[in-house]
C-alpha cells in the first residue's frame, strides 16, 4: 500500500481513542505486545475471506453475534462455551432451513472498547469519565477507577488468547460433532418452544447422518461432519493496540491485523479522513463498515474503494445499523450507491443498536420484535433492490439474560432488572437468538435464491 505504514494512522484525526496519564507506561505496555504471539494467523484470515467471497455471491450466510463488550468480571469457560453453543445452534437453524452453509464469526476474544455517546457520566451529583471498556478503565464508578490503565491491555490479551485456546479446542476438538448435536442445548431453555423446534431439527439432522453413514460418509472420513471453522472479530477502536498487534506475514510480505480473524470501523469512526480507516486500509483482513442513518452512499463507497482498492470479494462487509423504523428510508440508496460504483461487498445486517431505548424503568434495552422486524424489513428491501443480504450481526450471550424485552417467554419491563448483566448494551440470550434464527430461516431462504437469480442473469 503506497504511503502506508503500520503506524500512519497517527497522522490523520481520530475519535474515540482514550488519552493516557502516563504515555511512557503505555508505549512500555504496547513495545511488550509487539513482541507477544499473534493470536491470530495469516491463513487463517484469508480462509476466512474466502468463505466470505462465496456469501458476496450469495452461496453462503454469515452469521456474526457475541457479547457487547467483553468483561474482565465474567471471563468464565462457561460462559465462552455456552455462546460458541448458541452460535452452533442459530447456524444449524440457518443451514438446514435455508440450505446455506454459514460463516460463523464470533463477537469475542477481543471485543472490549466501546465508543460512547458523551466523554463523561453523571451518578447523583457526581461527574466520571464514562466506561470506554475493560482494556481500557473500569466500570466501578470512582476516579481511580475510570482512569484509562495501559496495563490494563496485557490482561486483555491475556484473555483473548485463553478465550481463543478454548474456541480452537471446541471447533476442531469434537464438541462441534453433529452426533453429538444434543450437547448443544442450555439447560435453562429446555421447556421453551425453540427447543422443541430445534429437538425435531435434531431428529431430522440424526435421520441424515444415519442415511449417510449407512453409505459410508462418516466422521472418520469427513472431518467437517466433526469440526468447523469458527472465527473472531471486534471493533478496531483502539489504533494503538491494533497498531502494537499488527505483524508482516512472511510468506507475503503483507500486512495482518493479528488481534482478530476480522475487525471493523463503527459508525462513529469511519471518517474518511480519519485515523480508523487510514489503519484499515493497510491490513489484509476483512474488514466491516457500519452504516448508520447519517451514512451516504457516496462516502460508503469512497471508504470502500480506500480499504479495497483491486475490489477483492470478501473483503468488505458493509453492516447496517438503522433501526427497523428506518431502513425503507435510508437503506435503497446506499444500495444503489454501491452497486452504481460495482462494488463487491457482504451485506449484513445489525438489527440492535438501531432499537435501543430506555425502559419504563429506567434500563436500556432492545423489543425483541423490533429486533425481527428490522431483519425482515432488510431482506424486503435488499430483494426489491436485487441484492443479497447476506449477514446478520447480532448482541448475543449463552447466559440466561433479562435485557432485550420480548421474545416466546414475553420479558417485561419489569423483568429486567433479575438478570441484568451486561456492562454496556442489552443481548439477546439465548432463547431469543435461537428464536430469531428460526424466524429468519424462510426469508434468508428466499433472499438467497433470488439474488443468486439475479446474479447469473446479469451475468
Amino acid at each position: 500500500m503506497k504511503n502506508w505504514k503500520v503506524n500512519s494512522w497517527r497522522k490523520y484525526p481520530v475519535k474515540h481513542i482514550p488519552s493516557y496519564d502516563d504515555e511512557k507506561e503505555l508505549n512500555m505496555v504496547l513495545n511488550k505486545l509487539k513482541s507477544s504471539p499473534p493470536l491470530v494467523f495469516a491463513g487463517e484470515t484469508r480462509h476466512l475471506k474466502d468463505q466470505l467471497a462465496e456469501v458476496v455471491d450469495g452461496k453462503a450466510f454469515l452469521l456474526q453475534g457475541g457479547d457487547c463488550a467483553e468483561s474482565f468480571a465474567e471471563f468464565h469457560p462457561d460462559n465462552i462455551r455456552d455462546t460458541f453453543k448458541v452460535i452452533l445452534q442459530m447456524s444449524l437453524v440457518l443451514t438446514y432451513s435455508a440450505s446455506l452453509p454459514v460463516v460463523k464469526l464470533g463477537r469475542i476474544a477481543g471485543q472490549f472498547s466501546k465508543p460512547r455517546s458523551a466523554p463523561t457520566e453523571k451518578q447523583g451529583g457526581k461527574e466520571l469519565p464514562s466506561y470506554l471498556g475493560d482494556n481500557i478503565n473500569s466500570i466501578e464508578f470512582n476516579e481511580k477507577a475510570r482512569r484509562p490503565d495501559p496495563k490494563r491491555l496485557f490482561r486483555a490479551y491475556s484473555q483473548s488468547a485463553a478465550t481463543l485456546n478454548l474456541l480452537r479446542a471446541f471447533s476442531h476438538g469434537g464438541f462441534a460433532d453433529l452426533k453429538k448435536v444434543h450437547l448443544w442445548n442450555l439447560g435453562y431453555i429446555k421447556n421453551s418452544p425453540q427447543v422443541k423446534k430445534f429437538k425435531e431439527l435434531e431428529d431430522k439432522i440424526a435421520d441424515a447422518l444415519g442415511f449417510m453413514a449407512a453409505c459410508g460418509i462418516t466422521p472418520e472420513f469427513n472431518r467437517r461432519l466433526y469440526t468447523v471453522n469458527f472465527w473472531t472479530s471486534h471493533e478496531a477502536l483502539h489504533l494503538p493496540y491494533e497498531e502494537s498487534m499488527t505483524r508482516t506475514d512472511s510468506t507475503t510480505g503483507e500486512y495482518h491485523n493479528t488481534s482478530a480473524h476480522f475487525v471493523w470501523i463503527g459508525d462513529r469512526t469511519r471518517q474518511l479522513d480519519g485515523g480508523h480507516v487510514e489503519f484499515c486500509r493497510g491490513i489484509e483482513n476483512p474488514i466491516g463498515i457500519k452504516c448508520g442513518p447519517t451514512s451516504k452512499a457516496d462516502e460508503i463507497a469512497k471508504i470502500c474503494e480506500a480499504i479495497n482498492p483491486k475490489n477483492e470479494k470478501g473483503k468488505i462487509t458493509l453492516i447496517s445499523r438503522y433501526g427497523h423504523d428506518k431502513v425503507e428510508k435510508f437503506l435503497p440508496k446506499l444500495i444503489r450507491g454501491i452497486k452504481k460504483e460495482g462494488l463487491n461487498v457482504v451485506w449484513s445486517c445489525d438489527p440492535m443498536h438501531g432499537n435501543t431505548l430506555v425502559s419504563t424503568t429506567g434500563f436500556k434495552t432492545r423489543p425483541f420484535n423490533n429486533v425481527v422486524k428490522e431483519v425482515k424489513n432488510v431482506f424486503e428491501v435488499h430483494q426489491s433492490e436485487g441484492s443479497y443480504a447476506g449477514g446478520l450481526h447480532i448482541e448475543m450471550t449463552g447466559q440466561n439474560v433479562t435485557e432485550c424485552t420480548g421474545g416466546a417467554k414475553n420479558i417485561s419491563d419489569q423483568d429486567l432488572s433479575s438478570r441484568y448483566h451486561t456492562h454496556c448494551d442489552p443481548r439477546l440470550n439465548a432463547d431469543q437468538a435461537l428464536e430469531l434464527a428460526f424466524l429468519i430461516s424462510d426469508e434468508i431462504k428466499k433472499n438467497s435464491n433470488y439474488a443468486r437469480n439475479a446474479i447469473k442473469a446479469a451475468s
